[in-house]
């Protein structure tokens, strides 16, 4: 097996020359998390499936979210790419192959997935279609430094804090602590969402995407108002342009951030960098006047359509996703998987890990469907990615919070436009 940690033009070629012929069963694997040590053991499991299958070559292929974003829509849309990729774009679910017939056990597959595959399953696919797995089940909230909260001697937000006593009380012990950034999220659509439908606003209305409605004008207001006073610094969406992904991690683990707005999968990646440095945890979603909404999310590891080597892509992926492999990657990094992994022993002593494991989980039954109906909504990558565009826009001075509005507008009405002619195309 090879693994190679690519730059952007070495992944577009990787990417685009995946597919090979039947006959040499090499299947282009591409993957990318913000945990290191996961990527290392991803590429141990390769080797692993690579010894007990000696008739298949894994090309395991490494990069960046923000590159794999980059290429993998571009490639997929003219039927290139990697054999089978770990992806989180719900748009590029339609590009998934039906592995079920080449599976071994496929009924014994399903029943460890269970619901979690009808995640990947699109419009008109076969209702038992098995298109890969959910690697992890996600929710987007809070994480706290309690240590500066301590220091600041500011009570932690508790839960049914507004978004607004969130960032308030972040900034009170930013001042207190001398610590450089009060509130900060990723550079990213979908972290944006969360706290957008706590305020009331909708991203659908009859099939259509819509945004900003009035809710929306008042967080992206709020956000906006934030950035001029120093809450949350103009640097975070503006140093990076268009809509490329900006992950805040590693400024909160290096103790620079009061609180970051992520998601459970960084707890594992924070036991090792913060290590005893500080104390933190998650805390509950902010509220509004719509709720208290911890933004759902998945991540998949998908077979793709346009590959030479089905049996061999149906066979990783059923390795993969087996019940042991997918209960030691829940146990050691702390993940909620799709299978159904019966009282998972988390391997941890890690207070901070299992309070904050204990915040997302307490908060899994608390997400309205109407979030989950959009993260299934073929053009919801498009909004998110107008939304890191114009909000970037709008906090470097490049437009008026009116023209964001009427721009980010202007790009729902253009997905729309383009759903539309995709769906009649494909008639």
């Amino acid at each position: 097996m090879t693994l190679k940690t690519l730059k952007i033009t070495a992944l577009a070629l990787a990417l685009g020359t995946a597919a090979l012929p039947a006959f040499a069963e090499t299947i282009t694997f591409a993957f990318t998390d913000d945990d290191p040590n996961y990527v290392a053991m991803m590429e141990k499991l390769v080797d692993q499936f690579e010894a007990e299958n000696k008739d298949i070559t894994v090309d395991f292929v490494t990069a960046g979210y923000a590159q794999m974003m980059e290429q993998l829509p571009l490639q997929l849309s003219v039927g290139k790419g990697p054999d089978v990729a770990k992806i989180t774009a719900n748009d590029l679910l339609r590009y998934t192959a039906d592995l079920r017939p080449y599976m071994k056990d496929p009924d014994g597959f399903a029943k460890l997935h269970g619901k979690s595959l009808d995640l990947i399953r699109t419009p008109g696919s076969a209702p038992d279609k098995i298109g890969g797995y959910v690697a992890s089940q996600t929710l987007n909230q809070p994480f706290v430094n309690v240590t500066l909260f301590e220091q600041a001697g500011v009570p932690l937000p508790k839960k049914g804090a507004t978004l607004t006593e969130i960032v308030d009380a972040s900034v009170k012990v930013a001042k207190a602590t001398g610590v450089e950034i009060p509130f900060t999220m990723d550079r990213s659509g979908h972290r944006f969402a969360g706290p957008a439908f706590s305020y009331g606003a909708h991203f659908l209305k009859d099939g259509q995407l819509i945004f900003p409605d009035e809710g929306a004008k008042r967080y992206i207001a709020d956000l906006y108002k934030w950035t001029q006073s120093g809450a949350f610094p103009k640097e975070m969406w503006g140093a990076a342009g268009g809509t490329r992904y900006k992950n805040m991690g590693d400024e909160f683990a290096s103790g620079n951030v009061v609180t970051y707005l992520a998601g459970n999968w960084m707890i594992n990646p924070f036991v090792t960098k913060i290590g005893d440095s500080f104390d933190w945890t998650a805390i509950d979603p902010p509220c509004g006047d719509a709720g208290c909404v911890p933004m759902p999310g998945a991540t998949f590891i998908v077979a793709f359509q346009h590959t030479k080597a089905p049996e061999a892509a149906a066979k990783l992926i059923e390795f993969l996703g087996s019940e042991k492999v997918q209960r030691d990657i829940a146990e050691q990094f702390l993940i909620l998987t799709g299978a159904q992994i019966d009282n998972p022993q988390y391997k941890t002593d890690s207070a901070n890990a299992k309070s904050s494991m204990e915040a997302f989980a307490r908060n899994v039954g608390n997400v309205p469907e109407e979030a989950r109906t959009i993260e299934k909504t073929q053009g919801a990558s498009a909004v998110y990615g107008s939304i890191v565009q114009r909000m970037s826009q709008l906090i470097v001075g490049e437009l008026s919070l009116e023209d964001t509005y009427a721009q980010l507008a202007a790009d729902a009405k253009g997905a729309n436009v383009e759903i539309a002619k995709f769906a009649a195309a494909a008639k």
